[in-house]
């Protein structure tokens, strides 16, 4: 039988050769036995198994053919999109408890240039709704004992009489139906006082602040309707939420849209961390459609990866130090390599997640909220799981043809659907013009792994999760300072 090799990657690190696998994820040591194999079987037409040289040879024709390193030729790379079964359960339920927003950010994909909403309908959601979505939620999460409600807007604190209400009810349903629920938001800083502050440190939300790093740079976008900027605003505010939420809440991250002209990240992440104080910091590109004169462009795509290069030496070295580092995208890449994830879809926006907007409208994620195109039911009428599973099939890594030699495709799988739709029209069709970026950025994550690996493996723990232990962002239903977690 002849044999080929798959998709991999290999790199070095430390003196050190690995091999990442992409059919498998997994990530392997190799020899010299196991490099020369692999050079072997990397004809165009592959190779028939012939005698082997010695014990050692034949181990590591096994070992490579395990980890997905070697198939027979003429094998798929990709799994088919096997219908799923539907309704197939929920974990998340993303409430756009807001359609308006007091700040007038100018690359907003929900209300700038991009938007795929014309803002009809109420400007908060209701209660009533609310309550009904998670009736709805809890019907359709298939009996899994861990939920997360997460709300979203607009800017989300507009809805906070209707947060509070879906709270308390989700909570009082998931103590009836013996379940444990967590909650979360994404808010832009400006409505925040001190009773907000307390009802979401109660409650331990896992919290997100949209806040582009100092004055400066932040100010640039994220400005009120008369364009005075809301930096100087919401700093204080910021900083009491962390001060009252550290010793019983959940880490609180900032989320920084990075634009044309912004600082270098190091000089952001410093701000965040060690001036202001937040817990974690995440970084994301600013979508959008060409053209846009906040588009970062190659130019910009290229210089923001030895940025995030020289953050992750950071992130490196604290870990061979055993320190906690506030890189989120580092992290989470590398928990997703230690964990072997490999993603037939991109994200769970219509597959473990779907969000309602302010008037019942069901989508496949908050980004999609309004868009008659993406709906996928409504309150009245349920979720149509023809159209959900339709959604599903389209997005599916063996459609995205284009995907199917790429070492990268088990983490990117193809790329965020709204940004597709932006640039493509298409939600289903692949983000191309960001390819050879999330390439080099996988490699940066397997060096920045394979580095950590060998000189302190044991931090590698930090990415592993017991079965028993749920996430610390869940609380039980009742209370409000029991850690407990959901998937």
């Amino acid at each position: 039988m002849k044999y080929e090799t798959s998709i991999f990657h290999t790199f070095e690190t430390m003196g050190e050769k690995f091999v990442y696998a992409s059919g498998s994820a997994a990530i392997c040591g190799l020899d010299e036995t196991a490099s020369g194999l692999l050079e072997r079987f990397s004809s165009a037409d592959g190779m028939e198994v012939g005698s082997w040289g010695s014990d050692d040879e034949r181990t590591s024709f096994e070992e490579l053919v395990s980890f997905g390193l070697l198939r027979p030729v003429g094998e798929a790379t990709t799994p088919g999109a096997d219908p799923l079964q539907m309704p197939f359960p929920l974990a998340t339920l993303v409430l756009n408890v807001s359609s308006r927003c007091n700040l007038s950010c100018t690359y907003c994909y929900e209300y700038g240039e991009d938007k795929l909403s014309d803002l009809r309908g109420s400007a908060t959601m209701a209660s009533d709704t609310a309550k009904r979505s998670i009736d709805m939620f809890f019907e359709e999460s298939g009996g899994r004992p861990e939920l997360s409600i997460t709300f979203f807007g607009g800017e989300t604190l507009l809805g906070i009489d209707t947060i509070r209400d879906a709270t308390e009810y989700a909570l009082e349903k998931a103590a009836r139906e013996q379940r444990v629920i967590g909650f979360s938001l994404t808010t832009n800083a400006t409505l925040l006082d001190d009773e907000v502050i307390e009802f979401l440190t109660k409650y331990r939300f896992g919290i997100n602040v949209s806040i582009d790093g100092a004055k400066a740079d932040h100010d640039r976008h994220r400005t009120f309707a008369s364009g005075k900027g809301s930096h100087a605003e919401i700093v204080p505010m910021i900083k009491s939420l962390l001060e009252r939420n550290r010793p019983h809440g959940r880490p609180i991250g900032a989320r920084v849209t990075l634009t044309s002209g912004s600082s270098p990240v190091a000089e952001i992440y410093h701000h965040l961390v060690n001036e202001i104080g937040f817990d974690s910091v995440g970084f994301a590109p600013v979508t959008s459609a060409p053209g846009r004169d906040y588009e970062l462009a190659d130019v910009g795509m290229s210089k923001l990866l030895t940025e995030f290069e020289a953050l992750a030496e950071d992130y490196v070295q604290a870990a061979l130090r055993n320190e906690r580092h506030a890189f989120s995208n580092l992290h989470d890449l590398l928990a997703e390599l230690h964990q072997g994830a490999n993603k037939a879809h991109p994200c769970g926006a219509g597959l473990g997640l779907l969000a309602v907007g302010t008037d019942g409208d069901i989508s496949p994620c908050h980004r999609f909220v309004g868009s008659d195109e993406h709906s996928l039911g409504n309150l009245d009428d349920g979720v149509d799981s023809e159209k959900r599973q339709s959604f599903l099939d389209s997005v599916h890594i063996s459609k995205k043809i284009d995907c199917h030699d790429c070492f990268a495709k088990p983490h990117c799988s193809g790329g965020c659907y709204h940004e597709a739709h932006v640039r493509y029209g298409d939600a289903s069709q692949p983000n191309l013009h960001y390819c050879d970026w999330i390439r080099a950025w996988t490699d940066l994550g397997l060096r920045s792994y394979g580095r950590i690996a060998v000189s302190n493996p044991d931090y590698l723990r930090v990415f592993e999760n017991g079965s028993s232990r749920r996430p610390e962002h869940a609380i039980a239903p009742g209370t409000a300072s029991q850690e407990e977690e959901q998937v």
